[in-house]
Protein backbone atom coordinates (compact mmCIF):
# COMPACT_ATOMS: atom_id res chain seq x y z
CA UNK A 1 0.00 0.00 0.00
CA UNK A 2 1.06 3.41 -0.55
CA UNK A 3 1.56 5.54 2.52
CA UNK A 4 0.58 9.52 2.83
CA UNK A 5 3.27 10.77 0.69
CA UNK A 6 4.59 14.73 0.99
CA UNK A 7 2.10 16.17 -1.60
CA UNK A 8 4.91 18.49 -3.01
CA UNK A 9 7.18 15.15 -3.51
CA UNK A 10 4.42 13.02 -5.44
CA UNK A 11 3.53 16.21 -7.42
CA UNK A 12 6.59 16.54 -8.56
CA UNK A 13 6.84 12.95 -9.52
CA UNK A 14 3.53 12.92 -11.28
CA UNK A 15 4.45 15.75 -12.89
CA UNK A 16 7.71 13.90 -14.73
CA UNK A 17 5.14 11.32 -16.06
CA UNK A 18 1.20 12.23 -15.74
CA UNK A 19 -1.24 9.58 -14.50
CA UNK A 20 -0.59 7.38 -18.19
CA UNK A 21 -3.59 4.52 -17.70
CA UNK A 22 -6.25 7.58 -17.35
CA UNK A 23 -5.15 9.37 -20.08
CA UNK A 24 -8.65 9.69 -21.76
CA UNK A 25 -10.37 10.67 -18.87
CA UNK A 26 -11.69 14.41 -17.88
CA UNK A 27 -9.55 16.59 -15.76
CA UNK A 28 -11.71 16.08 -12.37
CA UNK A 29 -11.27 12.47 -12.76
CA UNK A 30 -7.65 13.56 -12.64
CA UNK A 31 -7.78 15.53 -9.67
CA UNK A 32 -10.00 12.99 -7.83
CA UNK A 33 -7.24 10.54 -8.36
CA UNK A 34 -4.91 12.83 -7.45
CA UNK A 35 -5.97 13.39 -4.32
CA UNK A 36 -6.81 9.84 -3.23
CA UNK A 37 -3.30 9.31 -4.11
CA UNK A 38 -2.17 12.31 -2.34
CA UNK A 39 -4.06 11.17 1.01
CA UNK A 40 -2.62 7.60 0.86
CA UNK A 41 -6.48 6.10 0.16
CA UNK A 42 -6.65 4.91 -3.60
CA UNK A 43 -5.00 1.59 -2.30
CA UNK A 44 -7.08 1.18 0.92
CA UNK A 45 -10.20 2.24 -1.74
CA UNK A 46 -9.49 -0.78 -3.77
CA UNK A 47 -9.00 -3.19 -0.96
CA UNK A 48 -12.40 -2.17 0.33
CA UNK A 49 -14.01 -2.61 -2.64
CA UNK A 50 -11.80 -5.77 -4.22
CA UNK A 51 -10.67 -7.41 -0.87
CA UNK A 52 -7.10 -7.89 -0.11
CA UNK A 53 -6.41 -11.79 -1.46
CA UNK A 54 -6.21 -12.34 -5.57
CA UNK A 55 -7.42 -15.25 -7.22
CA UNK A 56 -6.19 -18.97 -7.33
CA UNK A 57 -5.83 -18.96 -11.25
CA UNK A 58 -1.58 -18.77 -10.91
CA UNK A 59 -0.57 -21.19 -13.92
CA UNK A 60 -1.35 -21.17 -17.50
CA UNK A 61 -3.39 -24.39 -17.13
CA UNK A 62 -5.52 -22.90 -14.68
CA UNK A 63 -5.79 -19.62 -16.99
CA UNK A 64 -7.07 -21.57 -20.09
CA UNK A 65 -9.51 -23.63 -17.91
CA UNK A 66 -10.44 -20.19 -16.05
CA UNK A 67 -10.94 -18.97 -19.67
CA UNK A 68 -12.44 -21.68 -21.83
CA UNK A 69 -14.90 -22.12 -18.75
CA UNK A 70 -15.98 -18.35 -19.65
CA UNK A 71 -16.37 -18.69 -23.11
CA UNK A 72 -18.00 -21.94 -23.03
CA UNK A 73 -20.66 -20.05 -20.67
CA UNK A 74 -21.26 -16.96 -23.27
CA UNK A 75 -19.79 -17.72 -26.78
CA UNK A 76 -20.30 -21.92 -27.69
CA UNK A 77 -20.39 -21.11 -31.16
CA UNK A 78 -16.92 -19.33 -31.28
CA UNK A 79 -13.99 -20.33 -33.10
CA UNK A 80 -11.90 -23.09 -30.20
CA UNK A 81 -8.99 -21.31 -28.06
CA UNK A 82 -5.76 -23.15 -29.11
CA UNK A 83 -3.61 -21.34 -26.46
CA UNK A 84 -4.26 -19.27 -23.22
CA UNK A 85 -1.07 -18.20 -20.95
CA UNK A 86 0.58 -15.29 -18.93
CA UNK A 87 2.58 -12.97 -20.83
CA UNK A 88 5.24 -11.57 -18.78
CA UNK A 89 6.32 -9.10 -21.70
CA UNK A 90 3.07 -8.25 -22.87
CA UNK A 91 2.56 -5.12 -20.24
CA UNK A 92 5.87 -3.61 -21.22
CA UNK A 93 6.72 -4.61 -24.86
CA UNK A 94 3.01 -3.63 -26.44
CA UNK A 95 1.73 -1.67 -23.90
CA UNK A 96 -1.26 -3.94 -23.48
CA UNK A 97 -2.54 -5.87 -20.97
CA UNK A 98 -4.29 -8.81 -23.13
CA UNK A 99 -3.80 -9.29 -26.61
CA UNK A 100 -5.73 -12.07 -28.90
CA UNK A 101 -4.69 -13.46 -31.91
CA UNK A 102 -5.38 -15.60 -34.79
CA UNK A 103 -2.40 -17.91 -36.09
CA UNK A 104 -2.42 -19.78 -39.53
CA UNK A 105 -0.07 -22.75 -40.13
CA UNK A 106 -0.15 -24.85 -43.84
CA UNK A 107 -0.50 -29.12 -42.72
CA UNK A 108 -0.56 -30.97 -45.61
CA UNK A 109 -2.63 -29.52 -47.89
CA UNK A 110 -5.08 -27.85 -45.28
CA UNK A 111 -4.61 -23.97 -43.72
CA UNK A 112 -5.33 -24.48 -39.72
CA UNK A 113 -6.27 -22.02 -37.47
CA UNK A 114 -5.31 -21.63 -33.95
CA UNK A 115 -6.58 -18.64 -31.44
CA UNK A 116 -4.35 -17.53 -28.95
CA UNK A 117 -5.29 -14.99 -25.94
CA UNK A 118 -1.98 -13.71 -23.99
CA UNK A 119 -2.97 -12.00 -20.50
CA UNK A 120 -0.43 -9.80 -19.10
CA UNK A 121 1.48 -11.28 -15.83
CA UNK A 122 0.22 -8.18 -13.68
CA UNK A 123 -3.07 -10.19 -13.33
CA UNK A 124 -1.86 -13.42 -11.63
CA UNK A 125 -1.67 -11.10 -8.60
CA UNK A 126 -4.83 -8.68 -9.20
CA UNK A 127 -8.07 -9.33 -7.69
CA UNK A 128 -10.41 -11.34 -9.49
CA UNK A 129 -12.69 -9.24 -10.85
CA UNK A 130 -9.60 -7.49 -12.80
CA UNK A 131 -8.86 -11.39 -14.35
CA UNK A 132 -12.08 -11.49 -14.99
CA UNK A 133 -12.96 -8.29 -16.99
CA UNK A 134 -9.93 -8.62 -19.11
CA UNK A 135 -10.31 -12.25 -20.35
CA UNK A 136 -14.29 -11.40 -20.95
CA UNK A 137 -12.90 -8.38 -22.70
CA UNK A 138 -9.69 -10.77 -24.99
CA UNK A 139 -13.15 -13.11 -25.41
CA UNK A 140 -15.14 -10.29 -27.25
CA UNK A 141 -12.40 -9.90 -29.71
CA UNK A 142 -13.10 -13.95 -30.72
CA UNK A 143 -16.79 -12.39 -32.11
CA UNK A 144 -15.75 -8.86 -32.50
CA UNK A 145 -12.30 -7.43 -33.67
CA UNK A 146 -12.84 -3.91 -33.20
CA UNK A 147 -13.35 -1.74 -29.76
CA UNK A 148 -17.13 -0.97 -31.29
CA UNK A 149 -20.33 -0.81 -29.52
CA UNK A 150 -20.87 -4.25 -30.77
CA UNK A 151 -17.61 -5.33 -29.15
CA UNK A 152 -19.04 -3.52 -25.54
CA UNK A 153 -22.44 -5.01 -25.68
CA UNK A 154 -20.79 -7.95 -25.68
CA UNK A 155 -18.38 -7.42 -22.84
CA UNK A 156 -21.48 -5.96 -20.69
CA UNK A 157 -22.93 -8.98 -21.55
CA UNK A 158 -20.65 -11.79 -20.14
CA UNK A 159 -19.57 -9.01 -17.27
CA UNK A 160 -22.31 -6.77 -16.45
CA UNK A 161 -20.08 -4.33 -14.44
CA UNK A 162 -17.61 -4.38 -17.11
CA UNK A 163 -17.18 -0.44 -17.52
CA UNK A 164 -17.03 -0.23 -13.65
CA UNK A 165 -14.23 -2.50 -13.91
CA UNK A 166 -12.15 -1.38 -16.35
CA UNK A 167 -12.37 2.43 -14.26
CA UNK A 168 -11.32 0.64 -11.32
CA UNK A 169 -8.74 -1.23 -13.25
CA UNK A 170 -7.07 1.57 -14.65
CA UNK A 171 -7.00 2.79 -10.96
CA UNK A 172 -5.48 -0.25 -9.76
CA UNK A 173 -2.90 0.32 -12.30
CA UNK A 174 -2.41 3.79 -11.49
CA UNK A 175 -2.18 2.94 -7.94
CA UNK A 176 0.71 -0.02 -8.88
CA UNK A 177 2.43 2.55 -11.17
CA UNK A 178 2.81 5.41 -8.68
CA UNK A 179 4.11 2.61 -6.06
CA UNK A 180 6.45 1.61 -8.58
CA UNK A 181 7.70 5.42 -9.31
CA UNK A 182 7.84 5.96 -5.33
CA UNK A 183 10.25 2.85 -4.69
CA UNK A 184 12.47 3.83 -7.53
CA UNK A 185 12.75 7.31 -6.58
Amino acid sequence: MILAVPPARLRRLLLMEPLKYLAGYPQHVHARVLALIEQGRLGPMLVDKYGGQSHTVRSDGQLYDYVQALKDEHLRRAVPLGKVIYDSKLQVMKQALGTHTAISRVQGDRLKASREIRIATVFRDAPAAFLKMIAVHELAHLKEAEHNKSFYQLCTHMEPDYHQLEFDLRLYLTHLDVAQRLSGS
